[in-house]
């Protein structure tokens, strides 16, 4: 989609209803929908966490940005994820967490993002956090600067192909749920993008249908 036209949609987008948890149902495996109680959560104090759905030009062409995280001792070692990070108190809000932790960790200046919306929080079970995404843009092409410590690979999506439901797919892993694990993905490529990445690519990806 060209991105001038896809900037004429973002009023839109703005006042889009979200579909919340219906639409993170869809990309969760079996096991996770029990993490959904409000309630539960709760009693665990999360800690919190932002990341930015960031939408830009590339050769005119609206494209979404990803990242595979470099390999680590931890839960979320070399998934497919948005770029942010930890909430820090001198962020003050969500919003600037996002846009520090995408300035850190692929190099876009804060200065280059417009944060359009908030999208729907959503609970990450493994690593005990709350985390806030929201949608961005920049308005001109971007030249991205990984950082080495934490990314291993930057991927570029195209709206196009994020659209399409033929990058919707089954497949069986082994999660922290279950061993041999049938679950909802997206193929991005030769990646496959699960998890908690996919459940809110799941409600993005339907509210840019509704309006586009």
């Amino acid at each position: 989609m060209d991105f001038q036209d896809f900037l004429k949609q973002i009023p839109k987008l703005i006042n889009a209803e979200l579909p919340a948890n219906n639409a993170h149902y869809k990309m969760a495996p079996l096991e996770r929908i029990r993490s959904f109680d409000a309630a539960e959560i709760e009693k665990k104090n999360p800690k919190t966490a932002a990341v930015m759905m960031l939408f830009y030009p590339k050769n005119r062409k609206t494209h979404l940005v990803l990242i595979v995280r470099n390999s680590y001792e931890g839960v979320h070692s070399g998934q497919i994820a948005f770029p942010g990070g930890k909430f820090e108190p001198k962020d003050q809000t969500f919003e600037n967490t996002a846009l520090r932790e995408t300035h850190e960790e692929i190099g876009v200046h804060p200065e280059m993002m417009e944060i359009i919306r908030a999208f729907t929080n959503l609970y990450i079970p493994p690593s005990n956090f709350m985390v806030y995404p929201f949608m961005g843009i920049c308005r001109e092409e971007v030249i991205f600067i990984p950082d080495s410590n934490e990314v291993a690979t930057i991927i570029e999506l195209p709206l196009s192909e994020f659209l399409s439901d033929e990058i919707i797919i089954n497949t069986t892993m082994t999660t922290s749920y279950a061993e041999n694990s049938v679950i909802p993905a997206f193929k991005v490529n030769e990646h496959i993008v699960w998890g908690a990445t996919a459940m809110m690519l799941s409600e993005l990806k339907e509210v840019l249908k509704n309006v586009l």
